[in-house]
Parts: structure tokens; sequence; C-alpha cells
């Protein structure tokens, strides 16, 4: 196990990741134990079940899924890095956008008709498991939030 201690995220600016930091093991392993952390707590709040968590996580397998809960984290690649990012990007990009959780929500999970979501949600769009589809959904409420 590499010690991280000392070990200092590579940054851009105050708060900003360097652009190819998540190729470096180390950067990864300081990252990884707050990232799954973080998720497990969103998961709850939006009441996720096991497969939807294991879905926006790249379908990684229930063992692997349970040992993470259970606080077993190892270093987490640099896709689960990025779909965690991306699923803590939406959410913020939610409580920016509405003012409260409950619409926040509502519309997270209704059916949507613009062309992203084809009628499905936004977190069905995300669940179809492509870190693509995670992207699509965060791009879209990064935009919407650009009009408002």
């Amino acid at each position: 196990m590499i010690a991280t201690t000392d070990f200092e995220l590579p940054t851009t600016a105050p708060g900003v990741l360097a652009p190819d930091a998540l190729r470096d093991a180390r950067v990864r392993e300081r990252m990884s134990r707050p990232a799954v952390r973080m998720f497990m707590k969103l998961a709850d709040s939006w009441k996720l079940a096991v497969d939807q968590r294991r879905a926006l996580l790249g379908d990684i397998s229930r063992p692997t899924y349970h040992n993470w809960n259970s606080g077993k984290i190892g270093t987490l690649s640099r896709d689960q890095l990025e779909r965690v990012s991306l699923v803590l990007g939406i959410h913020k990009g939610l409580k920016l956008l509405f003012a409260d959780e409950a619409s926040a929500k509502r519309w997270f999970t209704s059916p949507n008709r613009d062309l992203p979501f084809g009628g499905r949600s936004p977190l069905d769009r995300a669940l179809q498991g492509g870190i693509d589809d995670l992207y699509a959904v965060r791009r879209y409420i990064d935009a919407w939030r650009g009009m408002k």
C-alpha cells in the first residue's frame, strides 16, 4: 500500500485537480475512500437500490459493492472516480436548480421528453451504465443552470 500522508494532490488552481491527475495511482488511492463514502451517502439519500448503485459505479460486482459499503475500499480506477464525480456533480447541479430536495428528486426520477432522455427519467438515463450516459445527464443539468 502506498503511504499518502505527505502526498499532495496535483492541482492547476485551488480546488481544481490537474487534468491527468487520475492517471497517478497515488492520487486515485487518496481519493478513493472519500469518494466512495460520499457516493454511498448520496445513494442513501436518493434511496437507490443496490443494483442501481452498482450500475452508476460501472456495473461493479455485488461482492465489490458490499466491500465498499462496509468500508473495505481499495484504489478505484479512473473510470470509477469519474463516475462518482459525475454523480456528485449531478447532485450539486440539482441542488442549485431546485429549492428543495423533494422537487429535485421528482424531476430526476420523472419521465422527461427532452432529447437526452427520450421519455425516460434522467435517473433512468444515468442507469444505462455507460459513462456517457452520466455525462449526458450532467451536461444537461449544467446547460440548464447556465440558462437560469
